[in-house]
């Protein structure tokens, strides 16, 4: 059997629409650990009310914030993955469908970067990064719709051959910069090192990361831990109104590459959007989360 494109289509399509009416069980649970621990009172509050926020959406079916952002899907195959049809356009014409028919509906986030024109289509949406994995026969497929929070405040920097301390310097300084303007806590990606496009994936992946696992490299895990407790130490808080409790988590990893070292950040807002399936060769679909 083979994945086929009316499979894709309808998986993708329902990634989006899953994503917009609920966050992951590990941001629930951080939200949880946040409310216990925040010391500031407004924030603690403001903690507890996004909590009721996301549950209220799960149980009603209801979007957790008005706005959607744009569909962005990273998918991995299996090298015994086979394919039945144009996968790509299955994803296309899954968003196109959804738009049709989602309840409620989604307002026109698709951006004309050169115009500002407004449309639920344009040049290589949905968005849509591929890569290759090992001797598998499935196709991995985690949705992350990217919003104002999710991606205007993402910043690189290159630098020539710096020291550990310049690169932690230069990643909270990029933090310093977004402020609490990206709706905190949020998950903070950092991507180090390779080219100037791979450290921004590394980022872009690294915020994917289930909250509360550390980087296999011990090095890495400590900067991680060390940066962390940097950032929740700026006083932003929840939505930016003064608090302990900046970030759910730094997540790193790195590259190897040349003498200049790329350093990216991204930031996913406290809702971190994020649902993942798995399509076998079978037909048989696997809920991640």
């Amino acid at each position: 059997m083979a994945i086929t494109y009316d499979l894709v289509k309808e998986v993708t399509a329902d990634l989006y629409n899953w994503s917009l009416r609920r966050i992951p069980e590990s941001s629930k649970a951080k939200l949880r650990e946040a409310v216990a621990t925040e010391t500031v009172p407004h924030a603690r509050e403001t903690l507890a009310l996004m909590l009721a926020s996301a549950e209220t959406a799960e149980t009603t079916g209801r979007f957790l914030c008005s706005d959607a952002g744009v569909p962005s899907y990273t998918i991995k195959i299996g090298s015994r993955v086979r394919m039945d049809g144009d996968i790509r356009q299955a994803i296309v014409d899954g968003f196109e469908h959804l738009v049709e028919t989602i309840q409620p509906p989604i307002m026109r986030f698709v951006t004309h970067p050169l115009t500002n024109e407004r449309s639920f289509k344009g040049k290589d949406m949905p968005l849509v990064s591929w890569e290759l994995i090992g001797d598998v026969d499935y196709m991995d497929i985690t949705c992350a719709p990217k919003a104002l929070g999710g991606g205007r405040w993402a910043a690189i920097e290159t630098l020539v051959s710096p020291s550990l301390e310049e690169i932690e310097r230069c990643i909270l300084e990029m933090v310093m910069r977004a402020g609490g303007q990206h709706c905190p806590p949020v998950v903070i990606g950092v991507g180090i090192g390779g080219t100037f496009d791979h450290a921004a994936k590394l980022s872009k992946d690294a915020t994917l990361r289930p909250f509360g696992t550390r980087h296999s490299d011990p090095m890495v895990a400590d900067m991680e831990e060390r940066l962390t407790r940097a950032v929740n130490q700026t006083g932003f808080g929840p939505m930016g109104c003064g608090g302990t409790t900046t970030t759910f988590g730094v997540h790193i990893d790195y590259a190897s590459g040349h003498g200049f070292t790329p350093i990216a950040v991204s930031f996913n807002c406290w809702i971190n959007r994020r649902t993942r399936a798995k399509i076998y060769n079978s037909g048989v679909v696997e809920r991640i989360e």
